[in-house]
């Protein structure tokens, strides 16, 4: 794949695949704790008497995962990820602890701005856990600078 600095690098289809990360079961208590306090993300006799049957990760916390998946794969080069806005962001399975998550990122709009030196790049973002079944999808309005 061309390396991606610039708006203008950016091509409809273009993927982008993150590293894997492991999620424990001490960073979803740790996060719920602080953020989302509710049984199914702290308590696992309590998390089997919900909808998710067991203990689950918050879905900011994966969210939160995902973000940073997608900073690291770094699909705008050096440029920092910065957006408008989120379509299509769906929680579609729980992350359970030890699940191993990873993120495939796939380019499917690109509008470039009529009166400003950047663009508009619509990324699908899709997490998978080590089965390889969706955990949670997203699509950033991401702005994105074009080249001088």
């Amino acid at each position: 794949m061309a390396q991606v600095e610039w708006f203008d690098d950016l091509t409809i289809g273009m993927q982008f695949k993150s590293p894997e990360v492991v999620v424990t079961e001490a960073d979803i208590k740790r996060f719920a704790a602080e953020f989302d306090p509710q049984p199914m993300h702290l308590d696992h006799e309590a998390a089997k008497q919900t909808l998710f049957k067991g203990l689950a990760a918050s879905g900011w916390h994966t969210a939160a995962i995902a973000m940073n998946l997608a900073i690291q794969t770094r699909p705008f080069g050096p440029h920092p990820l910065i957006g408008a806005g989120v379509d299509g962001l769906r929680w579609t399975m729980p992350v359970r602890p030890n699940d191993r998550l990873h993120l495939v990122g796939e380019v499917m709009s690109l509008t470039p701005s009529k009166s400003k030196p950047q663009g508009i790049a619509l990324v699908k973002w899709t997490m998978f856990n080590q089965n390889g079944e969706e955990v949670y999808t997203f699509t950033p309005i991401a702005i994105v600078p074009r080249r001088g």
